[in-house]
């Protein structure tokens, strides 16, 4: 383990720590980022990609720093990385042992991780037992006393955002049309949660392309074709089309559920939604959310939205039960949404600045 070089400028928030790990043996490229741990022990998943880096990472780190501050938890911010995208189970059990063993003397004590992109309940487990300590980690499966994330968690939460911001502007859930870019674990489970809601979704799209109807898609059919076939463009109601065009569509509301930055200078100007909810950790730089913002589009952050998995976290954390996890994700996300959406009303401020502002009161 050694020091990383730093990709980025340090303030008066952090990082704490950071630091690289490698393994050539089993091609080990991990990255750990401890930002900020003054309201506790850093919190933040492990997240495995090909395109992983120091400074997404820290992006991702300071995001669960501003999170935890805004669900008023007792973590504090962090994150990690594992530069890889394998799809051989043995090959990643290897992986993600072997970063939990590098880190072990940092981990529990200074950083607890969670699940991510890429990762989830078996890989908590390998991850706890390389550790030799079970609260290492969270989104562990029930019979480790886990919360798994594979319950829904951050997608109830982003499915909760998505209700209050259609109150706030007056929409009727039963009339709003929805898009969501990513249909893993949390887009999967938003969608799930809205569809029961009455809100028609209109296009989803994974990593193979989007599928498409205006008139709506039957989410639970989606599932089921999605767990069968690998990919929901072999949904048989609807046209297939590029990814890519989903950030074109005709929608009320667009949830960004997949990668970092996938809303960016190429595709904005495009966007023809009245509300964006970030599901997504960092799904588009804070320059182009402001421009977005200026053309009267409602923005609900990733720090608001998507704080139903670390919600979920910190209710494993205290031995809670699934139904007072779900209880507690309702009344933070709820609670939070609303007092970004007012405050960015009186303020005429951007909901990222507003969020922004109480974050760092309650850190700093």
């Amino acid at each position: 383990m050694k020091l990383a070089n730093m990709h980025f400028d340090a303030d008066e928030i952090g990082p704490e720590l950071v630091v690289e790990v490698y393994n050539k043996k089993i091609g080990l490229k991990g990255i750990l980022i401890i930002d900020n741990t003054k309201r506790g022990v850093a919190k933040g998943g492990i997240r495995m990609t090909s395109s992983a880096t120091v400074e997404e990472i820290f992006r991702l780190a300071r995001a669960m720093t501003f999170k935890n501050a805004l669900a008023d938890l007792p973590f504090g911010g962090g994150k990690s990385g594992i530069v890889s995208d394998t799809k051989n189970k043995e090959e990643k059990r290897l992986l993600i042992q072997g970063f939990a063993r590098a880190i072990k003397e940092l981990c529990p004590s200074r950083y607890i991780a969670g699940p991510d992109v890429n990762t989830g309940e078996e890989e908590m487990r390998w991850f706890a037992e390389a550790n030799g300590c079970l609260d290492s980690c969270t989104g562990k499966p029930k019979e480790l006393g886990g919360l798994p994330h594979e319950l829904g968690s951050t997608g109830f939460g982003v499915a909760q955002a998505t209700l209050i911001a259609l109150d706030f502007i007056k929409l009727d859930v039963n009339n709003t049309k929805v898009a969501i870019d990513g249909f893993g674990n949390v887009g999967s489970f938003t969608a799930k949660f809205l569809y029961e809601e009455g809100a028609k979704i209109i296009a989803v799209s994974d990593s193979k392309g989007c599928i498409y109807n205006p008139k709506g898609l039957d989410v639970e059919k989606l599932l089921d074709v999605k767990s069968k076939t690998g990919s929901v463009i072999n949904y048989r109601e609807g046209k297939a089309i590029s990814r890519e065009n989903i950030f074109e569509i005709y929608c009320d509301v667009l949830i960004p559920a997949s990668l970092s930055d996938v809303i960016n200078e190429s595709n904005y100007e495009n966007i023809k939604a009245k509300i964006i909810v970030e599901a997504a950790n960092i799904p588009m730089r804070e320059h182009i959310e402001k421009r977005l913002f200026e053309r009267g589009i409602v923005i609900i952050p990733d720090i608001i939205a998507n704080a139903g998995g670390v919600i979920s976290s910190y209710a494993e954390y205290k031995k809670m039960d699934e139904q007072e996890m779900f209880n507690l994700v309702k009344e933070k996300i709820v609670k939070n949404t609303k007092l970004i959406l007012e405050r960015s009303f009186e303020k005429q401020m951007n909901t990222r600045d507003v969020a922004m502002e109480i974050a760092k009161e309650r850190i700093l």
